[in-house]
């Protein structure tokens, strides 16, 4: 804990009241019980559902961001195959933990705590979307990004957790080929086309596209549905200090 975090959790505190973000605090503690599948992740917050799957229309919070893009999921493909096959330029290797993935292509729509405007002509409908549904609303996560990821032919992401289990990942199904698939804890699953997967990405994952061409998703970080505002306020707080003593951007 710094001055900046003591300070910024007392004014939570003030705003919202002493026991406001219990939670988070315990989060910070030594030797904080975790499920097993959970191991590697770097934050878990107690009291929030140890559930690696969950239903995408089971969170009243969540359930229009989700609606809305399958809604818009023809609009949202012929833009990216558009993009794809005219545009190769705006793709870039993902940035998996600050390493570039070559193997996995990424076309941002939020990255660094504000929407990427640069990437409104090339895929105005998912920007669109997300602003509206999930930006301006505030459940998108700003500590963490939207973009569409494309695992190229071949490609296989290695069994990880990610770092805290107080978001949830959100995962549009924009064009899917037959071989490929993503495991979270243990359950395998497919992504269908037009339809949303959501998971708990805390919990051991992994992905691969074995097919001959190109898997494309559009992926977004939205907040748990378990948190609160004052402890999506404190994370915040919390987490962007954390970079700045790190001396990440």
């Amino acid at each position: 804990m710094t001055p900046e975090i003591d300070n910024a959790f007392a004014l939570v505190k003030e705003e919202y009241g002493a026991d406001s973000i219990e939670r988070v605090e315990r989060m910070l503690q030594p030797k904080n019980e975790r499920h097993p599948m959970q191991k590697g992740a770097k934050w878990i917050m107690p009291g929030i559902s140890q559930q690696p799957w969950h239903d995408p229309y089971g969170h009243p919070e969540l359930e229009p961001i989700i609606r809305a893009f399958e809604a818009n999921h023809a609009a949202i493909k012929q833009e990216m195959e558009t993009a794809w096959a005219e545009q190769r330029g705006e793709f870039s290797d993902y940035e998996h933990y600050l390493t570039p993935q070559q193997n996995w292509q990424a076309l941002y729509l939020f990255r660094k705590g504000a929407l990427v405007e640069a990437s409104q002509p090339t895929a105005p409908t998912a920007y669109k979307v997300l602003k509206e549904y999930a930006v301006d609303t505030e459940k998108l996560c700003p500590l963490l990004e939207s973009h569409f990821s494309t695992l190229l032919p071949g490609a296989r992401i290695a069994p990880h957790c990610d770092l805290w289990n107080f978001s949830i990942n959100l995962h549009l199904a924009v064009d899917i080929p037959e071989d490929c698939g993503i495991t979270v804890a243990g359950e395998t699953r497919t992504w269908e086309e037009g339809k949303c997967l959501l998971f708990d990405y805390s919990f051991e994952h992994e992905a691969w596209n074995s097919d001959s061409r190109p898997r494309t998703a559009l992926l977004m970080d939205l907040w748990h549905p378990d948190t609160t505002i004052p402890e999506r306020k404190a994370l915040v707080s919390l987490i962007t200090e954390i970079r700045k003593l790190m001396g990440e951007s």
